[in-house]
């Protein structure tokens, strides 16, 4: 998928936007759009950021990165997922090509497309003259956000990326890569603005399915623990739990992913259209169709084993079918496979309060601050019925139980076991044991082959030849 055609389609996105259903019902825009007329209007500006969640949110018959691919594809790549019946998948065996057709249509050429739809936004609508200032400021906050949300799963698989902040096609289509430090001050940049632009609670959306304040901490803390600073990965994990009026842990596993729950801090509202109706795809590619049909992907016993005794999310999280006499164990996180009954209870959740308190715990034990670290850690603990951990741990201790409950809060939850064993170092002791084709350079994914004819200024990554 050429740059070119992207852009094409986002320009009938809006278009034809009116013909899908929406995240937020406002007015639908006019059968003919100019670019000028797209941002004319409230409605008609609200409706083009919308259409980048619905694009992030779209799962009807198919996923991509940002409705269930990273969680899918990163868990094989890492030691969450097997996928059944296929011992060879690439991304099981970490033997990815740079011609493998996932790469560019579900992650790499996504991405960008997004990016693209939120550049466009944004230049949209500060170029607009007749949008009131609030709705400009909270509009290109939530486009900011979404900006860096793409930024953030294409640095963790593919490394440095070309850094796309304009709508400039003569300007960008050749763009080098880009350090993936100079990317993540741009994610910064571009969060620490939304923070202030966006809104403090639901009441405009009615929902959580679009970008508030505290979306943007949320994912400014992530980035933060990642680059290490640890000061500020606490401030803005202080900054949503002390919102105990918005937030709060459910104390019922089995709650945690229902649509608008307390821990929920951002989720998608999931677009069904035609014959089959999905409730999320995690739901619907986890669970199995019927008792005597085997999950599409399973458990590893890697993943299963580092479950302690008397944990209540093996409970909650974790179900199983027996096929021939084989007990296969699966993730049960979303409860629900499709919705052909009307049946949604669920939405797909991006950002939920847990982590940020696992984000506190790593920041506070890296700076040593173990006491705080262990209090937040036995807040997770309690929840999931495990007994408090001995205050008296070491600091090497205390990193130790946040990557662990890291591994089972998050497990087969958007990528993060495979991030937290990249950005920690852990990959090659944790991987090279179980998987026989292991090399270092497998931590990041190839740059997509399509990619690298179309744009000579790219360089391919270590391990995956030119």
């Amino acid at each position: 998928m050429k740059r070119c055609i992207i852009y094409t389609y986002f320009s009938a996105s809006l278009i034809i936007l009116g013909g899908c259903k929406k995240l937020v019902h406002i007015a639908e825009p006019t059968n003919s759009i100019t670019t000028s007329e797209t941002f004319s209007s409230v409605a008609q500006a609200t409706a083009a950021v919308t259409s980048i969640y619905n694009d992030m949110s779209y799962s009807s018959g198919s996923f991509f990165y940002a409705s269930g691919a990273t969680t899918i594809y990163a868990g094989m790549s890492a030691d969450e997922l097997n996928p059944f019946g296929n011992g060879s998948d690439p991304y099981f065996t970490n033997e990815l090509l740079s011609d493998d057709g996932t790469l560019l249509n579900v992650f790499w050429a996504p991405c960008y497309y997004d990016i693209y739809m939120a550049n466009a936004c944004i230049e949209g609508i500060q170029a607009s003259k007749t949008l009131p200032g609030e709705v400009k400021k909270q509009l290109i906050g939530e486009s900011k956000f979404l900006r860096a949300f793409c930024y953030f799963y294409l640095v963790n698989l593919f490394g440095d990326v070309p850094l796309v902040t304009s709508t400039a096609f003569v300007k960008t289509s050749l763009l080098a890569r880009t350090s993936a430090d100079s990317v993540y001050q741009q994610m910064i940049s571009d969060l620490t603005e939304a923070k202030t632009t966006l809104p403090s609670d639901y009441s405009l959306f009615k929902e959580r399915i679009r970008a508030t304040s505290w979306a943007a901490s949320a994912l400014l803390a992530r980035a933060y623990l990642y680059k290490q600073n640890w000061s500020q990965a606490v401030a803005e994990a202080n900054l949503i739990i002390n919102q105990s009026s918005l937030y709060n842990l459910d104390s019922n596993l089995n709650d945690v992913f229902l649509m608008n729950g307390n821990e929920a801090i951002l989720q998608w509202q999931d677009i069904n259209q035609g014959n089959f109706l999905y409730a999320t795809q995690e739901g619907n590619l986890f669970i199995p169709y019927d008792s005597q049909t085997a999950p599409y992907y399973t458990l590893t016993d890697q993943l299963l084993g580092a479950f302690e005794p008397g944990d209540k999310r093996r409970e909650s999280w974790v179900d199983s079918v027996n096929i021939s006499g084989t007990d296969l164990f699966y993730p049960h996180k979303y409860k629900v496979r499709d919705a052909s009954g009307g049946s949604i209870t669920e939405y797909y959740t991006i950002l939920r309060l847990a982590e940020q308190y696992l984000i506190r715990a790593e920041a506070n034990a890296q700076m040593n601050k173990t006491f705080d670290a262990i209090g937040d850690l036995n807040i997770i603990r309690k929840r999931a019925g495990l007994s408090e951990l001995d205050p008296s741990l070491s600091q090497a201790q205390v990193l130790e139980a946040v990557a662990q409950e890291r591994r089972i809060e998050f497990f087969a939850e958007w990528g993060h076991r495979w991030f937290d064993l990249k950005r920690t170092g852990k990959a090659d002791v944790a991987l090279s044991t179980i998987k026989p084709s292991w090399q270092k350079t497998d931590t990041l994914y190839p740059i997509p082959h399509q990619e690298l004819l179309t744009d000579p200024n790219l360089t391919q990554n270590p391990g995956y030849g030119k």
